[in-house]
């Protein structure tokens, strides 16, 4: 009996190797909320779907944290390129609501945007853990084509608020690399010289709407201003501890649009009030804070690199969003990062996690497997 339980035990340890646990079950809480949202806003069935989504996301996440980021490195320009063939493939083979982001893969559809929010960062530190950091200026201006193919690639498509998280993913690589801030200030600057020009010639119609629904939403409140006066609403109406699981009348009585995707936050707002934000706050907060620790305590430049980007860009991804709902941005159609329903990116987002814990596995505390 002894000789089987020590068995069991070393079973276990081989098929934990790699995970890290603090930063895996602050994750888990996350979908665990994020289930719990889906199955008030959209039924059972949504439950089961995601639920299996986040298992394939699971799945993969320990598979990659399992790999040595040595090797994890040396495929990186193979995974960047791979990533990039359904980008294009979109184009051709690709459908949607407002253009062509998705393949229909019959049993599925993908979005294969949401890859690059894994390749992008591994590219750009890819590149960047051979050169003298901080980085010059042709170092830089490389970065910045590695960064803006794929990122005018997915606002062709269109999909202005997925292509800015992207870019935003390679331009942490950047910064955390020792890239000067007063690059951003000149970045900043450019984007603001040619707003002008998208607005007249690239922004699509509905695309404008939501800028002009950000600025003044109560000018069309039965129209383009409805999603974000209606999701002002829940939040509020939420108040310290929410009016219940399953009792929002905003998401029950169908004022909030697209409740189980881009505003499901709405939702969880309504439900569990400000207890319930804080608690999910939190919780991200200390994922990025995780992945952080981790950048920091690595031993080579790409796993330092990849680590902290994946952390900044996964603050990102839920500021936005927070950002969308409460009215403080505008609606560009960017999940909550574990609790929106969604495939993809549930998924991209957990492999993405499983190569912060390959970094954690080749660090100066838990010893190198590299």
């Amino acid at each position: 009996m002894r000789d089987f339980l020590r068995w069991l035990l070393e079973m276990a340890q081989r098929l934990t190797r790699g995970l890290d646990w603090p930063l895996l079950l602050a994750l888990c809480a996350l979908m665990g909320m994020g289930l719990a949202v889906l199955d008030s806003a959209g039924g059972s069935g949504l439950v089961v779907a995601q639920g299996a989504r986040f298992a394939v996301g699971l799945l993969a996440m320990w598979a990659i944290a399992r790999v040595p980021v040595l090797r994890i490195r040396a495929w990186t320009p193979l995974i960047y390129a791979l990533s990039m063939l359904p980008l294009l493939a979109v184009f051709v083979l690709g459908t949607g609501k407002y253009g062509r982001q998705w393949l229909d893969l019959k049993l599925f559809y993908l979005q294969p945007a949401e890859l690059l929010k894994v390749s992008m960062p591994m590219m750009v530190a890819w590149y960047l853990h051979r050169m003298p950091l901080p980085p010059r200026i042709p170092v830089v201006l490389v970065a910045g084509v590695i960064i803006g193919i794929p990122t005018a690639l997915v606002m062709l498509q269109p999909d202005f608020g997925t292509a800015m998280l992207i870019a935003a993913s390679g331009a942490f690589v950047l910064l955390l690399a020792g890239l000067p801030w007063w690059w951003v200030g000149l970045g900043v600057g450019g984007v603001a010289a040619v707003a002008p020009v998208a607005w007249l010639w690239f922004l699509m119609p509905y695309q404008k709407d939501r800028i002009m629904m950000f600025l003044d939403p109560e000018s069309d409140a039965l129209g383009a201003g409805w999603n974000i006066i209606q999701s002002k609403i829940a939040i509020g109406s939420g108040g310290l501890a929410g009016k219940g699981w399953g009792l929002g009348s905003q998401s029950h009585l169908n004022f909030i649009p697209e409740q189980t995707t881009d505003f499901a936050f709405s939702v969880l707002s309504e439900e569990f009030g400000w207890i319930g934000v804080a608690t999910v706050l939190a919780l991200y907060l200390f994922v990025v804070g995780r992945c952080l620790w981790i950048a920091v305590q690595s031993r080579d430049g790409y796993s330092r690199l990849v680590a902290g980007a994946t952390g900044l860009s996964f603050f990102v991804y839920a500021l936005v969003n927070g950002g969308m709902i409460s009215g403080l941005l505008p609606v560009v159609g960017v999940p909550m990062p574990l609790i929106s329903y969604g495939g993809t990116a549930a998924v991209s987002l957990l492999a993405g996690f499983g190569l912060v814990m390959a970094a954690r596995s080749y660090s100066p505390v838990h010893g190198g497997h590299g």
